[in-house]
């Protein structure tokens, strides 16, 4: 467990900016960063509005609705607790029950229309809350929280009810919280904690109670929203309501689903552009984790690599667990920015250090080689025969007197050395209690990163429960997996922000003259021809060979010599997915009597499969480069994506792909093709050229700027293959498929 602790992208190039704009050349002018009510070249924002909810979370004034002091009633205990929560805010109640006189002590309205003043907050406890969610949306009740369940988690009748919620409050601009949430937005937060804060956003109440108890070994927490089935505030405006706050020093977010993809990312752009670390557990990895999240909140899950792609986008830390969820929710909170990206295990055990340094190398933390003139340092007060080079051994006897406490000063002093690493696999007192005391001065004095891991499994030290849980400097963790997890993560985070440009900044404002090409491409409905789609390309500047649609033999063999041979032959036709699986392609033809044969040959094909054609392709035979794929499909979540991996027929058996959610710049675009598994190929191997990554990269900025402006209009688009040539000498989309949405 974490315990207490304080706490440049580079932007696009010209040229490449220019091309994700759709310009050929010419200056660029910068993108300025967008504003509320700004919105992209599809009409949809590129700015996270921030609501106003300190008047939800600090109320004036708060009316329950279906009040009760009877005993052995729900609304009872719920009413105690809220009587409470508005004591301590600093709140006035007002009970409402239509019969009962007071409760607790406090005089009942009989109705909302009897409230003697416009309420802040108002909490429904009734079981039909439509008809009260209407009188308060009359009254202008500024917030409303619906706990009763049977809405969209239920089914087809349950969806149909939360809209009708969601309408009724959408016609007032009152601001609802629920349906199917709970009360842990009222929960009692310590106030004697100081130091950053964790806020929490949970669609599950019972899987931010971990969370909570984070307040028991001393880490703040300020804020928890529980979102339920968000028929009107979402996740999303949590997050961009607790990344204005500041107190807060990082956003812990258990998710079942997104109601809106689009919003949750300008939410997350929002904490990034002010440095605000998200980590968020997401449920949905698998096909039953899915079913399971939308049948609880009824809201979509979306695809599960999509999702990862557009979290990564926008610096959201993605954990698995609940416990990584607060150890690094934790660590990130409060740690001060790292001075340097070099760790250094330090321990009394060579076995233990060595093991953990295997484990951190593996984590991809950098562990610095120690300077020889910093282990000769080190070699005043540890045996010479031990290893200090990093990881640190010091044999353990140093840890018992003065020398423990100049070790620990001289690794932290080392420029290099960013994260001071301290596993101690259990107690050994005196020892391991002179040496977390040693640790926790030397935090005090320095602004570096001190880790340490109480393996013991009984935690009931006092080195453990007093000493390192009472230091708010030292960042405690109770596994190796969780402490490594967590320190990989602030350093990646402070990378990600450290001079963060927004995608939304750049992103395509009106259509470009490649868009007016393209509609007059579409067909509504329907598949594009091979030839059709690549017009579409040659629309957005997308290269493709050369090439000629044919009707007859004789016109195939004389655009075959304007071509040049040899050539490739291809039927072309809208209803044509995969023909090489019909024989639909010929390959390799040198000669006017080939591509007389090819042409009988592939017409008499489409005949017999009962395919119709537009006609036979011509094309320029390309070869020596690297096949990739570069794709356009729609999310349910997140709208148009891009998708770019290893092509041909290695896509379908490798599926070694990427996804980027637009819009993106070229460093996102570079970050996609360094994930893949086969980058490899893209760097020559074997003897092979360098491949053009610069018109790879182009060519899926290209792919972008047609996902964002023909938006709906495009269902899919797969160029495959697309060949990459040697560097210099650009990509070449051999083959394409598209197909128009109706």
């Amino acid at each position: 467990m974490l315990g207490s602790t304080h706490g440049t992208l580079t932007t696009d190039s010209r040229r490449t900016r220019a091309l994700a704009c759709g310009e050929r050349s010419g200056p660029v002018v910068h993108g300025r960063p967008a504003q509320t009510g700004d919105l992209d070249v599809s009409g949809r924002p590129l700015h996270a509005d921030v609501p106003d909810l300190d008047r939800f979370f600090r109320p004036q004034s708060v009316a329950v609705i279906g009040a009760s002091d009877a005993e052995g009633r729900p609304n009872t205990g719920i009413t105690r607790q809220l009587a409470d929560w508005a004591e301590r805010v600093g709140a006035r109640l007002y009970p409402v029950h239509p019969i009962r006189p007071s409760v607790f002590g406090m005089a009942c309205c009989p109705s909302v229309a009897g409230l003697p003043e416009q309420v802040d907050l108002a909490v429904v406890l009734v079981g039909d809350p439509l008809p009260v969610v209407e009188e308060l949306a009359e009254a202008k009740a500024r917030f409303a929280v619906v706990f009763a369940s049977g809405f969209a988690e239920t089914g087809p009748e349950g969806e149909a009810a939360q809209r009708r919620l969601a309408a009724a409050v959408e016609r007032s601009g009152m601001r609802l919280l629920g349906p199917n949430t709970n009360l842990n937005a009222f929960e009692r937060f310590r106030d004697d904690l100081a130091g950053p804060a964790i806020a929490l956003i949970t669609q599950s109440g019972h899987q931010g109670r971990p969370l909570f108890a984070l307040q028991e070994l001393g880490i703040r927490l300020s804020h928890w929203a529980p979102t339920g089935n968000e028929a009107d505030l979402e996740s999303a405006d949590f997050l961009s309501y607790f990344a204005e706050q500041p107190e807060v020093g990082a956003i812990a977010c258990y998710l079942e689903g997104l109601k809106d993809g689009r919003s949750f990312l300008l939410a997350a752009d929002r904490a990034a552009r002010r440095g605000v670390p998200v980590v968020a557990v997401k449920v949905g990895r698998t096909e039953t984790g899915a079913r399971t999240a939308a049948s609880h909140t009824g809201k979509l899950t979306g695809a599960d690599a999509v999702v990862d792609a557009a979290l990564r986008q926008y610096g959201v830390i993605r954990v698995d667990g609940l416990d990584e969820l607060q150890d690094i929710a934790a660590l990130l909170a409060r740690a001060r920015p790292p001075r340097a990206d070099g760790a250094v295990v330090y321990s009394i055990s060579g076995g233990t250090g060595a093991h953990v340094a295997d484990l951190a190398t593996e984590a991809g933390l950098r562990l610095p080689v120690l300077s020889e003139a910093k282990q000769a340092e080190l070699h005043q007060w540890i045996p010479e025969y031990l290893s200090v080079a990093n990881p640190v051994d010091n044999g353990g006897h140093p840890v018992g007197d003065r020398r423990g406490r100049k070790i620990i000063d001289a690794i932290l002093d080392d420029p290099e050395v960013g994260v001071l690493i301290c596993p101690i696999t259990g107690p050994f007192p005196p020892l391991s209690d002179r040496l977390v005391q040693d640790l926790v001065d030397a935090a005090e004095q320095t602004d570096k990163l001190v880790c340490v891991i109480w393996g013991s499994p009984v935690g009931t030290e006092p080195a453990y429960r007093e000493v390192l849980l009472g230091s708010s400097r030292v960042a405690t963790f109770r596994t190796v997996g969780n402490c490594l997890t967590a320190v990989r993560a602030h350093l990646a985070h402070h990378r990600f922000t450290t001079g963060y440009r927004s995608p939304f900044d750049d992103a395509p404002r009106t259509p470009s003259p490649s868009y007016r090409k393209a509609q007059a491409l579409m067909r509504p409905g329907e598949q594009l021809s091979e030839h059709a789609a690549k017009q579409l390309l040659r629309a957005y500047g997308i290269r493709v060979p050369r090439e000629q649609l044919v009707t007859s033999a004789a016109a195939a063999v004389r655009a075959a010599g304007l071509v040049g041979y040899p050539v490739v032959m291809k039927a072309s036709g809208a209803r044509i997915a995969h023909k090489t699986e019909l024989g639909l392609v010929k390959i390799g033809l040198t000669s006017a009597s080939q591509v007389r044969d090819a042409y009988r040959e592939l017409t008499d094909i489409a005949r017999y499969e009962d395919v119709p054609l537009d006609g036979v392709l011509v094309c320029q035979m390309v070869e020596h480069g690297v096949e990739m794929v570069v794709g356009v499909t729609h999310d349910d979540l997140f709208g148009p994506t891009v998708t770019v991996g290893l092509g041909g027929v290695l896509v379908e058996v490798l599926r070694d792909t990427a996804v980027g959610v637009p819009p993106f710049g070229e460093e996102q675009a570079r970050d996609m093709l360094a994930g893949l598994r086969g980058r490899a190929l893209l760097d020559g191997v074997r003897g092979r050229p360098p491949a053009d990554l610069d018109a790879l990269v182009e060519v899926v900025l290209r792919a972008q700027r047609m996902a964002l402006e023909l938006g709906d209009q495009l269902a899919e688009l797969d160029i495959n293959p697309l060949m990459v040539l040697p560097r210099g000498q650009g990509a070449v989309a051999l083959d394409a498929l598209a197909v128009c949405s109706r």
